[in-house]
């Protein structure tokens, strides 16, 4: 079972921090559990300095969260992996300490709060992102593709996927829920025989980027966020995943974010010198569509076996049922 959120011993934690995180810091204050995330906790706090403060965000793992770890690079990489793409241009938040053991808080890290809007809703309606969408489906590519040059041999250990193994995960995941679904099962049959045969050289994937985990402004891309579901693959994973119909927030016509074009995305990922291979980021679109089905389905059997009680989950599984339709657009379109 979840290990129950403990505001008390979390602040109490951040404050004997609170120095070692801004020079002159003297108290941890407004600490609040910020709503979304599905494996770790993410409290957003500030540091008091003088009359002022620094604002900052703590990325935890609880012990219930265990349940999903094996597909989860760990804090301790997350923490490593985004600091190599900051280093390499991508737009991160700085990580400003790794959790240890005497911290008592468990597995972690703190980072920078980053200024911008992470509610992709907003993203794609608010007009005061008029510009910002102009311009963001061409610097994700960018990102992405910054992110896949990154060395490997530099990196954490990470889990290593690819179309087979990826399909494989999702088909145990969804046999071991014991539900029927007809149009998950079609797609299972589509995507076996659809599966590139040619195995993708192994580059560094995000795993979950995607319209909610990024930070936006008025000028566009600001930061990309939720790292866990990093691993080695194929880097048309991270194109597919982007332009599921799930990140559009109600916005269908732009596929990308609901923010953009799938052109302008592949104009930002070339670009930034990657290669796109449009055939396979098909694949990756429908895999990706059936995953988030497949995940809302793990939310919803957490939730009625007691792991995790968050009412979330339970809300979240029911929307296997919209990943259904997605996926019949997919594959037996109108028309």
């Amino acid at each position: 079972m979840a290990e129950p959120v403990d505001q008390a011993r979390v602040t109490a934690g951040l404050q004997r921090l609170a120095a070692a995180l801004a020079p002159g810091g003297h108290r941890a204050d407004a600490v609040q559990r910020l709503s979304g995330g599905a494996s770790q906790e993410t409290w957003a706090f500030v540091v008091r300095v003088g009359d002022g403060s620094v604002p900052f965000v703590l990325r935890r793992l609880p012990e219930g969260a265990l349940d999903r770890a094996r597909m989860m690079a760990g804090p301790e990489a997350e923490a490593h992996l985004i600091s190599a793409a900051g280093t390499a241009g991508v737009p991160v938040p700085a990580v400003c300490h790794v959790l240890r053991p005497e911290d008592d808080l468990g597995r972690g890290f703190v980072m920078e709060r980053l200024h911008g809007e992470t509610l992709g809703r907003r993203i794609v309606r608010d007009a005061r992102f008029a510009d910002a969408r102009r311009v963001l489906a061409r610097q994700c590519g960018a990102a992405m593709a910054r992110i896949h040059a990154l060395p490997t041999e530099e990196l954490p250990a990470l889990r290593v996927g690819g179309p087979q193994a990826e399909l494989q995960v999702q088909l145990d995941a969804h046999r071991g829920h014991g539900t029927a679904r007809p149009v998950f099962e079609l797609a299972f049959q589509w995507l076996r025989s659809h599966c590139p045969s040619e195995p993708a050289r192994p580059v560094l994937v995000h795993g979950d980027f995607r319209n909610g985990n990024l930070v936006v402004d008025e000028g566009g891309l600001v930061g990309v966020l939720d790292w866990e579901l990093a691993h080695l693959g194929d880097p048309m994973e991270d194109l597919g995943w982007i332009c599921v119909n799930a990140w559009r927030f109600g916005a269908a016509e732009l596929p990308v974010g609901g923010f953009g074009t799938r052109e302008d995305l592949f104009a930002g990922y070339e670009a930034a010198g990657g290669r796109v291979d449009a055939q396979r980021m098909r694949y990756w679109e429908v895999l990706g569509t059936l995953k988030w089905g497949v995940v809302c389905e793990t939310m919803l059997q957490a939730w009625r076996r007691g792991h995790e009680r968050d009412l979330e989950k339970a809300v979240i599984g029911r929307r296997a049922s919209e990943a259904e339709i997605d996926l019949l657009a997919l594959l037996a379109p109108r028309g």
